[in-house]
């Protein structure tokens, strides 16, 4: 019965969630520009920024021009306008004027790149190189054993030596070379002596571990959200066999054993998504890694996220990101030696609200996991930071 009480009541309030958050709708900045001619190097979101208060809110005010072969996109040249239509706010875009004989014409959108709704040289190589793995699939994965002549590692132009590579594999298939980095964890509340808070945990992982079994992994619980390995190589099959051959047609580092073969990718990934909102926000959403060398992120950053495409989470989507609070001591009402401070220990403890730290943009989705980049970031982001409905700064 209480679980069907907490269902109802989580029903209840992801409605209400939306609601509020389609209700407050698209509001227009004051110092808005009249017109804006779209040039090289914007983004989607610096231009949605200009005309809305909330940049999310782009798809509801935007106004698809028929006069284009592919209306949803936005190109260098284009003129965007703010109207009125029917007391709303609409933007619309049209080209360049065409000549008074001429009339509306199809673009040839083969002359120039449409604008990416974000900055592509920050996520560029997060469309392609991590591959976010189960336990099954990385287990399955055909795996480096050893490199040519005996050597520690391999580079380009070498051979190296995998095993798990199906036999029926034909010569000169190409595989991706992915080196394991983060597996990503979440421990739920209650798990032991972690009663009162939920948290996520990164930490290295190799093929190996799954020989080992750790007491300390044990302990610490939780449960395994995916094992991220990036792609740093291409390899094609020179001989199939146990172990099987291949040569290193291009490497940015090192081979070693170790490494997975994985299959290659070779489709460029949409880039046609636009800020919106989400339609709700899965409970106990956490930054749960960095893709930076320290345990922080700011803005232009790309941010690890505990939620994927099975929890809802969506390419687009703009949450805003909150610091948990801090945990203080209220050392006015409970000063440090007194009895009221002694005899109070749970009372003189205040929890501190959580403060908004900035937005992400969600721009590829795992099963479990997903990429998002920090944008309009006003405080670092560290890991443990949730995630909300995105709300104006």
């Amino acid at each position: 019965m209480a679980a069907m009480l907490k269902k109802a009541l989580s029903v209840v309030a992801a409605i209400a969630f939306a609601a509020s958050v389609y209700a407050a709708g698209p509001e227009v900045r004051s110092d808005h520009p009249d017109t804006y001619v779209v040039k090289k190097g914007d983004t989607l979101w610096d231009i949605s920024g200009m005309f809305l208060k909330n940049p999310w809110y782009w798809p509801e005010i935007w106004q698809a021009n028929p006069q284009i072969e592919n209306p949803h996109l936005i190109y260098p040249g284009d003129v965007i306008s703010l109207v009125y239509i029917d007391g709303k706010p609409h933007l619309v875009v049209n080209s360049a004027e065409p000549a008074p004989d001429v009339g509306p014409k199809m673009r040839d959108e083969g002359e120039s790149e449409p604008i990416p709704p974000l900055p592509l040289s920050a996520i560029r190589s997060f469309l392609s190189k991590p591959h976010l793995l189960s336990e099954e699939e990385y287990k399955a994965a055909p795996y480096v054993m050893a490199v040519e002549e005996n050597r520690l590692v391999a580079s380009d132009r070498n051979l190296i030596y995998v095993r798990q590579l199906d036999p029926n594999t034909p010569l000169g298939a190409k595989f991706a070379i992915a080196r394991p980095t983060v597996r990503y964890s979440d421990v739920p509340r209650g798990w032991l002596w972690n009663r009162d808070e939920r948290r996520v945990k990164s930490a290295p992982w190799s093929l190996s571990d799954q020989w080992h079994w750790s007491l300390r992994e044990w302990v610490s619980g939780g449960e395994i959200l995916g094992y991220e390995s990036v792609e740093f190589g291409v390899a094609s099959v020179a001989r199939t066999g146990d172990p099987a051959t291949l040569y290193v047609t291009y490497s940015d580092m090192e081979i070693r054993d170790g490494d997975l073969l994985l299959p290659l990718n070779e489709s460029p990934f949409a880039l046609n998504f636009y800020p919106r909102p989400p339609k709700s926000v899965p409970e106990d959403t956490f930054v749960i890694g960095t893709t930076v060398d320290t345990k922080t992120s700011g803005p232009n950053d790309v941010i690890v996220i505990s939620k994927g495409a099975v929890d809802g989470l969506e390419v687009g989507e703009v949450y805003s990101i909150y610091q948990p609070g801090e945990r203080v001591v209220d050392e006015i009402a409970y000063p440090t030696g007194s009895y009221r401070a002694l005899f109070n220990p749970r009372d003189k403890m205040v929890d501190l609200p959580d403060e908004f730290i900035g937005h992400v943009m969600i721009f590829r989705t795992f099963d479990r996991v997903s990429y998002g980049l920090v944008i309009n970031g006003v405080r670092p982001v560290y890991l443990g930071a949730r995630l909300r409905e995105p709300t104006q700064i």
